[in-house]
């Protein structure tokens, strides 16, 4: 059994106060990964002290990156002499297996220096998550790859550098668009990527690179045209406020009937989600650039227009991010009304609903993509069960769930919720949660 790997939440308490969100993990590990990228000090601020980001940043340090603990989430990172032989170690196998971010690596060791290895990646067991795109992408721009086997690894090499071209994104990923980029900074020529997610990540990820350097046209859009340079500068970046976090205490909030202000949550970044939160009925209002939930004893799901059941799926950005699908599912189960939750992006992101019907959830599980929940209107409360997080985003619905429940609740592997936030318990503990790290 691992030490401090479960949390033990007495439900039924309501928060109160203040709570921040941290920094953007989806955005860090796109951001740490552009530092390879440069020979000068880039620094980076309101990285969030998470598993996934002290993973990644020790990875740099193997490679040679000098690192520099600056402040609180604050770096200074300098790539100028890497040692290329770390990434063919076990270790560095070992390590990078562990995090699926380690792909964002390709893209910059690829165009800096012809040659990039990757395990292939770890991270949530949420079903199939292929890195065809990365590595399709890679060849169109010229890089040769294959799979070993027997190393359960990709090799890359580009003997003759990268050269631009037009990329047209089969898949609308994040990460893929992110490699991609990162890649075509310094290539040869010009890089047109076509079908570009265009989430605020990547959008923070370009503004970090034009600030070194780089010449990027078509930033927030899906068709990025990226023009390659000889080198990059220096620079400094900060990350937006975690927007599954805002998201992920909004849900918490509202199950559990409480009085919230969340500070500082990048309001304008947000896009749709205040909107979707509004349809399951819940309250918000935006002060500046907090978010204010008031407590509401109850909140009611919207329906369509003709008054069938509201339908909720994830979408490519601007549409809903898939990583508040569980929190929007389990926010439900205590509603008045139902909703049916698609979640289109993974076959096995909604398994952990058969824990929520042990705890009383009235959920019809009608295939691996979707869900349909019947609120009950606070008729009665969870009960409090033993459970296993799964992944980092269901994880924080278990807990959810295990707040708002009657009794007390036992959550193992909770590893899984510290890859994604930062001190959770501590955080949720200082506005009147009870939740025992053991």
């Amino acid at each position: 059994m691992v030490k401090n790997d479960t949390f033990i939440v007495e439900g039924g308490h309501r928060l109160k106060g203040e709570i921040q969100p941290q920094g953007a993990k989806n955005e860090a590990l796109q951001i740490l990964s552009a530092v390879l990228l440069s020979k000068e000090k880039i620094i980076v601020s309101n990285l969030p002290a998470i598993l996934d980001v002290k993973k990644l940043i020790k990875l740099l340090k193997g490679l040679g990156v000098k690192v520099r603990k600056l402040g609180e989430g604050k770096y200074s990172f300098k790539a100028d002499q890497l040692d290329l032989d770390y990434i063919n170690s076990p270790e560095y196998r070992t390590e990078a297996g562990k995090i699926r971010g380690s792909v964002m690596f390709l893209g910059p060791l690829l165009v800096r220096f012809g040659q990039a290895y990757v395990p292939r990646p770890g991270g949530d067991k949420i079903g199939r998550r292929r890195i065809d795109t990365h590595l399709l992408a890679f060849e169109k721009l010229g890089a040769k790859f294959k799979y070993s086997q027997q190393a359960n690894a990709f090799m890359l090499t580009a003997p003759k550098g990268l050269k631009g071209a037009y990329v047209w994104m089969e898949e609308i990923s994040v990460t893929g668009t992110a490699n991609i980029i990162l890649a075509s900074v310094l290539a040869k020529g010009t890089t047109t990527i076509y079908n570009a997610a265009c989430e605020p990540y990547i959008q923070q990820l370009c503004k970090m690179l034009v600030g070194m350097g780089a010449i990027i046209e078509g930033i927030g859009s899906n068709l990025l045209t990226i023009t390659g340079v000889q080198e990059l500068g220096g620079t400094e970046h900060r990350l937006l406020a975690d927007m599954i976090e805002v998201g992920s205490f909004i849900g918490m909030a509202a199950i559990t009937q409480s009085e919230i202000t969340i500070k500082n949550a990048d309001v304008h970044e947000l896009g749709i989600i205040p909107t979707v939160f509004r349809k399951f009925g819940v309250k918000l209002r935006i002060k500046g650039n907090d978010i204010f939930v008031p407590a509401q004893k109850k909140y009611t799901i919207q329906t369509f227009v003709d008054g069938s059941i509201l339908t909720v799926y994830d979408a490519p950005w601007p549409g809903l991010t898939p990583d508040l699908i569980s929190i929007l599912l389990v926010m439900a189960t205590q509603a008045k009304g139902s909703v049916l939750i698609h979640q289109k992006m993974f076959e096995s992101r909604l398994f952990f609903v058969d824990k929520l019907i042990d705890m009383g959830a009235k959920i019809i599980l009608c295939d691996p993509h979707r869900a349909t929940v019947i609120g009950i209107n606070r008729e009665y409360p969870l009960r409090g069960i033993n459970m296993v997080s799964p992944d980092i985003r269901a994880g924080v619905s278990l807990l959810m769930a295990a707040m708002s429940a009657e009794g007390t609740s036992v959550i193992k592997n909770i590893h899984q919720i510290d890859r994604g936030y930062q001190n959770i318990d501590g955080r949720l503990n200082a506005i009147g949660a009870k939740i025992i790290r053991h």
